[in-house]
């Protein structure tokens, strides 16, 4: 059975992830949304997808599905961010949205992430829905109804269009692009292969900014590499850096919706910084206020700002999903995730690696500094804060994330790394907190068999030690 995870369904190319899976899904979808949809004109989905191996071929079988139940299919006209389509459901007032992607994963796999109306992503609600329609399906041994592709062309049902035009037009008003010319920043853009290639380099072309553009080239199978945004995948972003002696390396992965930076020194800026420099950089430069969302495995210096600036700080299970529905409910500032999902008050409810890179660049132009020198007084000031992750491999998924989250948080220790538990919190996962503000994650994925264990603490040989009990204690779990 097709399952929904945390931003929708991702499966193994010609394993799991199959023209016929897929077309059933987007019947799924299209039942959905003609239950819900009121009104006489027929409802329309923006539809779009990256540079893996045959999405460009599934996001047209998707298109033929939707036209087939009366719904008109904005189809991109080729590669593009998730965001843009995202910011694109918007500006239609499209029903939902559709990207084929499967984001940072491993290039054999691909994926269907659906977006709701709000330019967000869908709702746990709505992906249940989604579900339901495919159980129905199948008890009424019912398959998927579809149009001829040209027919849909000829009949305007499918709509081949640009994203990118008004996207981009967006972040440029919504970014001081002005002050980023004036600190005229050498800036090598990292695509990964993915389809943010050619993003920096086409909204900056007015700037007084060089942008060097490197594994820009259509590539499905990624060089080999994850089209994940961390150190270990960016050595050829460092390389660049020190050939072209720029002042930043932003990188996005495979479908744009996260970032990654590396620094004039081959530092790596992960996303925990990113989001503190973006934060202290809207309440102390801009004077803005609102709320503060982060996962529960971001970085402690967010709740360090927060108490800082006296803003409300909420917590919440890994998934840019559960921010959104936060950023629709209150007023949110900035919210964001450990992964590089981040997005700000103004844009759409979704994590935008576009937007905070250029971001980043915003940070640095009104400082006026090089990035390492305006990390460290971040980390003077709100830190020390040392984070790491390690993904253990599994043979299968883990059948029941809830009895082992139980098990890790009934079974554990007083101590890690001397430090007393001061309590415990399984909104997602096991997460420890400790007496001076160190944390420990163990969280099992829910899109792949993989068990997630993060750790943040004030040196990084506490980190260290953190995650190596982290992982004793999961595998232990795992075998009762």
């Amino acid at each position: 059975m097709i399952r929904f995870g945390t931003d929708g369904w991702r499966a193994v190319i010609a394993d799991t992830f199959t023209f016929a899976n897929l077309r059933l899904v987007s019947q799924a979808v299209a039942d959905y949304i003609n239950k819900e949809h009121k009104g006489d004109a027929p409802p329309e989905v923006v539809i779009g997808y990256d540079t893996r191996f045959l999405s460009d071929r599934f996001a047209i079988e998707a298109s033929r599905v939707l036209a087939g139940n009366g719904i008109i299919a904005w189809l991109a006209r080729a590669d593009v961010p998730t965001p843009a389509v995202s910011y694109n459901v918007l500006e239609k007032k499209a029903a939902a949205g559709i990207v084929i992607t499967a984001s940072h994963n491993p290039p054999r796999y691909n994926g269907f992430k659906l977006k709701a109306a709000y330019g967000g992503s869908a709702t746990e609600r709505e992906a249940r829905r989604i579900e339901e329609e495919l159980e129905l399906m199948e008890l009424e041994g019912r398959g998927p109804n579809m149009m001829d592709y040209q027919r849909g062309l000829d009949t305007e049902m499918i709509r081949r269009f640009d994203p990118t035009w008004v996207y981009y037009q967006h972040l440029s008003e919504f970014v001081d692009l002005d002050k980023i010319s004036e600190f005229e920043p050498k800036i090598v853009a990292d695509a990964m292969w993915g389809s943010g290639r050619g993003a920096f380099s086409g909204i900056l072309s007015r700037t007084r900014a060089h942008v060097t553009d490197i594994r820009d080239r259509l590539n499905p199978g990624f060089g080999g590499i994850h089209p994940e945004p961390i150190m270990r995948y960016l050595n050829e972003l460092v390389a660049a850096i020190q050939r072209t002696k720029a002042d930043v390396g932003l990188a996005t992965d495979g479908d744009a919706d996260r970032i990654g930076a590396v620094d004039a020194l081959g530092n790596f800026i992960d996303p925990h910084h990113i989001f503190a420099l973006v934060l202290r950089h809207l309440v102390e430069t801009k004077g803005q206020k609102g709320a503060v969302v982060k996962t529960v495995s971001t970085t402690f210096m967010i709740d360090n700002l927060c108490r800082e600036y006296g803003l409300e700080l909420h917590e919440t299970p890994v998934g840019f999903n559960h921010i959104a529905d936060l950023m629709m409910q209150k007023d949110v500032l900035i919210g964001g995730e450990e992964s590089g999902g981040i997005s700000i008050r103004g844009h759409i409810p979704e994590g935008d690696g576009i937007l905070m890179g250029l971001m980043l660049l915003e940070v640095m132009a009104y400082a006026g500094a090089p990035l390492h020198e305006i990390v460290a007084d971040l980390q003077a000031k709100f830190g020390p804060a040392h984070y790491g992750r390690i993904d253990a491999r599994l043979n299968t998924l883990v059948p029941d994330k809830r009895a082992l989250v139980k098990q890790l948080a009934e079974n554990a220790p007083a101590q890690l790394i001397g430090e007393s538990i001061s309590r415990t919190d399984t909104k997602d996962g096991a997460k420890f907190y400790l007496a001076d503000n160190s944390w420990l994650l163990i969280r099992p994925s829910g899109t792949e068999p993989v068990l997630r264990v993060y750790a943040e603490a004030h040196t990084p040989e506490a980190v260290q030690a953190l995650l190596d009990a982290g992982s004793q204690m999961g595998q232990k779990a795992l075998q009762v």
